[in-house]
Parts: structure tokens; sequence; C-alpha cells
């Protein structure tokens, strides 16, 4: 099936592109929407000036869209960039990375079906600790960009996702109730390279910004495409 993949740049847009792949479908483009403001309900939004530089870096076209973020009227522009998608690329399907939030899969599945699309949800109702162990044996470089939870510091901003990170996340589970995932916002992360890019990421400058203790951002002021090593 040709397929449209939402794309935020995180890693679970990222993996649930990849699951789509080795399930067989098509992938023919990305669709990233650019909310107006932070508190969007359905969109990422911290470092999306990057989707077009992982865009290249997957060797896809990118379909963007601006959204109000402004809840349920930020739906109007989904349908908008999913209109577009299938104009352009002829999709049949749209991939999601819903993991448990009820909120997002039951909107977009609304549009994707007033619009005659299939909704691929490759992550959808699985266990969380299990995904993210996928996502760190299968390859790919994931950094922590933005933090809004209790439990975590400064010091998440730009760790990576690994054995390491994921122990601390599942004790803080326990400790206090963190999704580990971060579907709920406790944390957004940002996807440099994995298996299905054709070039990875390289950050060369950021900046740490701290509202308070717990919540804070690292913004991406400067970032290339650099060639990856050829498989032997």
């Amino acid at each position: 099936m040709r397929i449209a993949a939402l794309f935020s740049g995180g890693k679970d847009s990222t993996f649930a592109l990849y699951k789509a792949l080795q399930e067989g479908h098509e992938a023919v483009c990305l669709i990233s929407l650019k909310p107006a403001r932070s508190d969007s309900w359905m969109f990422h939004t911290p470092n999306l000036h990057l989707v077009e530089l992982q865009a290249e870096a997957l060797g896809l076209p990118l379909v963007v869209q601006a959204t109000s973020g402004v809840k349920e009227e930020e739906l109007d522009d989904l349908r908008l960039a999913l209109q577009k998608a299938k104009g352009a690329y002829k999709i049949e399907g749209v991939v999601a990375g819903a993991v448990a939030s009820e909120y997002q899969y039951q909107r977009v599945g609304r549009i994707c079906g007033e619009l005659g699309l299939k909704v691929v949800a490759p992550m959808w109702k699985r266990e969380q600790e299990e995904l993210l162990r996928e996502m760190i044996d299968a390859g790919f470089d994931i950094i922590i960009q933005n933090i809004a939870a209790e439990g975590l510091s400064e010091s998440w901003l730009g760790r990576r996702l690994d054995a390491s990170s994921l122990k601390d996340l599942l004790a803080l589970q326990k400790k206090t109730g963190l999704n580990p995932i971060g579907e709920g916002g406790e944390y957004d992360s940002l996807a440099l390279d994995g298996p299905i890019f054709k070039k990875r990421i390289v950050i060369e400058e950021t900046e740490k910004k701290m509202e308070k203790a717990n919540c804070g951002m690292l913004m991406v002021k400067k970032a290339k495409l650099e060639d990856k090593p050829s498989s032997p």
C-alpha cells in the first residue's frame, strides 16, 4: 500500500514509519504539521525546523502544513495536509505513531475515513517498554529534546535513548507514574539516525532553555547531514 507518514521528527513517528516499511508498505512521502502555538493537542512542536533535514536524510518528499494548534480546529489543517498528499502522491494509507493516545488515534482515524484512507498504526496499544527496547535494538539514534515531568531535569536534554536512559525512565515510572514512552507530553525526542536513514543528522550547535527545574527544551541551532559509512 502507498503510504504517507505523519512525521514530527521524534522517535514515535520515525519508528512507526520503520515498522510500516517492515510490514511491506511503500512510503511515498512524509507529512508534517507545524503548529502556531506550543500547546497543540495533536502535534509535536520542538525543533520542527529540522523536519526538512530529516526528510532529506530519509530520502522522502515532505508535505508541510501550517496549523493553528487550537484544539479541534487543527484537525481541519490535518485534513488539508492529507488531501494534499493524496492528490500529489496518490497515497492509500497514513502511518500514525500513536501508542496509547485515544485522542490522537480516533481523530486521525476519523479524518482518514472521511478521505478514503486507511490508518497504519503499528505501535498502537503495544507495551511501552518493549517498544523502547525495540527502538534501541534496531539501532536508532534518538535524543531527548524537551522535558516536562516530575523527575526529569536539565541533564536529560540531549541525552540519548539507550539502555541506561531506559532504565532510568522505568525507575521514574515506578516512582512518579511517568509515562516511559512520553506520549503524555512528559518528554519529546528527536531522531538523528537509524536503519531507514540514508544520511545521518549531526548536531553542531544547541542551547538549553529551562522554564523551571523539570521543564525545558534543547534548541538545535545548527545541524547538518553527513554520509553514513558504507556497508562492508
